[in-house]
């Protein structure tokens, strides 16, 4: 059984191209050392690069997908899982996961993100959390969490459950060692 990472990212398609090639690069990276991944399964922006690249590279993919977005599922799934909320779809997303992977996103990403740092704070969720901070995309939600923890707002412990990183291959590395 392949172990799976969630990603989450962006479905909108007009961002800056750059961000769907490191995006690519990291389902294809995370697919060669044999992981499963598991996003939001459509075909916009984001979301339908990484099931291009997924295709691709022969690796493997789990699209988690509200049933009011049928008509945008993507094309290239190894399965489909359909919910009817949104809510369903982030936890089923998580389901199973040893990581969570934001990409680069916008507010749902972003959403994605905070309910699985949230979850985890709650002891609902085992794996690791990481933003790919590429090109600085997370540093200000960095210094966000960290201003959380100087006002009290936010314990230590729980702020260093999510773990930034600038690279692909950072990620995979930590990953490679709790393997």
């Amino acid at each position: 059984m392949y172990e799976k990472i969630a990603v989450f990212c962006s479905a909108s398609n007009i961002i800056d191209p750059a961000y769907n090639k490191v995006a690519r690069d990291f389902v294809r990276a995370a697919s060669l050392r044999g992981y499963t991944i598991v996003s939001g399964g459509t075909v916009r922006g984001t979301m339908g690069e990484i099931d291009e690249e997924l295709s691709e590279c022969g690796g493997r993919h789990v699209g988690i997908v509200p049933r009011f977005m049928k008509d945008i599922a993507a094309r290239h799934l190894s399965e489909i899982r359909w919910t009817d909320t949104m809510a369903e779809r982030q936890a089923l997303m998580r389901q199973g996961t040893v990581a969570a992977v934001a990409l680069p996103g916008g507010i749902g990403t972003l959403d994605e993100l905070v309910e699985t740092l949230t979850q985890k704070k709650l002891g609902f969720y085992d794996g690791r959390i990481f933003a790919l901070d590429w090109n600085g995309f997370y540093r200000p939600l960095e210094a966000l969490l960290d201003h959380y923890v100087h006002t009290g707002m936010l314990e230590q412990k729980h702020r260093d459950m999510i773990s930034f990183c600038s690279t692909p291959e950072e990620i995979l590395g930590i990953t490679e060692k709790i393997r």
